[in-house]
């Protein structure tokens, strides 16, 4: 029995170097290794890039507690599980994967991509990449995650839910909104004051530039009251003293007609008929705005000042209405 046993030790010795490749130089056979491709619509490579064997989906779980999804996986350099708690409706795909490389240096690049092989944008919700299974790539490791299916709400703890939330408003609302109301009314009168102080040079120039135009408009008023009175003098002196009124009327018919073609080419030109209001006042923007350009008045950034002007007040009227009824008297009257 002690021969035969030492002739089967013999062979053993004798085969193990072929086992293992042996001193003659041999290598050992290769472990069969898993290649997994990225796809769209069908398996084929991505770039060239192939990721590593799949893992299980155990490497990478994902629990809901208390409402919010944590999802755990085996950070490759540190060889530790690290959990990572996200909000759905805020935290993206990008957001999440950045706080993984974040947690592990060692994380080179860090993908998802739906079962289809289709990579998934990093602007995507999470709560959008939950609602159906994925492929979580970091480095060339691929990991296949099946999220758990959350249960539905019931109707009555739906409704308890949006009590809840709504009560939470209100309570912020209560500790918040008067320091708030009080902070944007300090920020829109810091806001007038500003704008007030730009729009100060600018009212001075625009009033002198206003009488300017209001004098010459003015000017040319009386101007035509003249010359109206002197045309009447002189066709009632041709009338009485120099002519007769058969000579007269043909030349006062077609003095008559030519003022109403001048009227008509008024209202040609300017789309309007000639109200003497408004006559007026178009006479006095066109003094007005060559006064302007002479000195060199910028109407349109006055213009775009007056109205964040008139929009800051608007805003304090506003803001100041609910704010009266919440601040003690002695604020409301300091204000006043």
């Amino acid at each position: 029995m002690l021969a035969g046993l030492r002739r089967a030790l013999r062979g053993g010795r004798r085969q193990l170097p072929a086992l293992l490749g042996g001193r003659d130089g041999c290598p050992p056979p290769s472990a069969p290794q898993v290649m997994l491709w990225g796809h769209t619509g069908g398996w084929r490579s991505r770039e060239g890039t192939p990721y590593s064997t799949l893992m299980p989906s155990d490497e990478v779980t994902i629990n809901y507690r208390h409402g919010l999804p944590v999802i755990t996986l085996m950070l490759p350099t540190r060889s530790e599980r690290c959990q990572f708690t996200v909000k759905p409706v805020v935290t993206t795909v990008g957001a999440f994967l950045q706080d993984v490389q974040r947690e592990d240096k060692g994380i080179e690049r860090a993908e998802v991509f739906a079962t289809d092989g289709s990579k998934v944008s990093d602007a995507t919700l999470m709560e959008v990449l939950l609602m159906n299974d994925f492929k979580l790539i970091i480095n060339n490791t691929a990991y296949s995650v099946s999220p758990p299916v959350k249960d539905k709400l019931s109707s009555e703890h739906a409704t308890e839910m949006e009590d809840i939330k709504s009560l939470v408003h209100r309570l912020f609302v209560a500790l918040h909104l008067e320091d708030h109301q009080i902070r944007k009314e300090r920020e829109l009168l810091q806001r007038l004051d500003h704008l007030k102080g730009e729009l100060l040079p600018l009212e001075q120039m625009k009033a002198r530039i206003m009488d300017s135009a209001d004098a010459k408009t003015s000017r040319l008023l009386w101007v035509g009251l003249a010359l109206m009175s002197t045309q009447g003098g002189a066709l009632a002196w041709l009338t009485w003293w120099v002519y007769s009124w058969d000579i007269m009327e043909p030349v006062t018919y077609f003095i008559t007609y030519g003022s109403a073609m001048a009227f008509y080419a008024y209202f040609v030109l300017t789309k309007q008929d000639y109200i003497y209001p408004h006559a007026k006042d178009r006479q006095f923007l066109h003094y007005f705005y060559r006064k302007s350009k002479k000195q060199r008045f910028n109407v349109e950034r006055y213009n775009k000042l007056k109205d964040d002007l008139a929009e800051a007040e608007e805003s304090l009227r506003r803001l100041r209405q609910p704010l009266h009824l919440r601040l003690p008297i002695q604020e409301i009257s300091d204000k006043d």
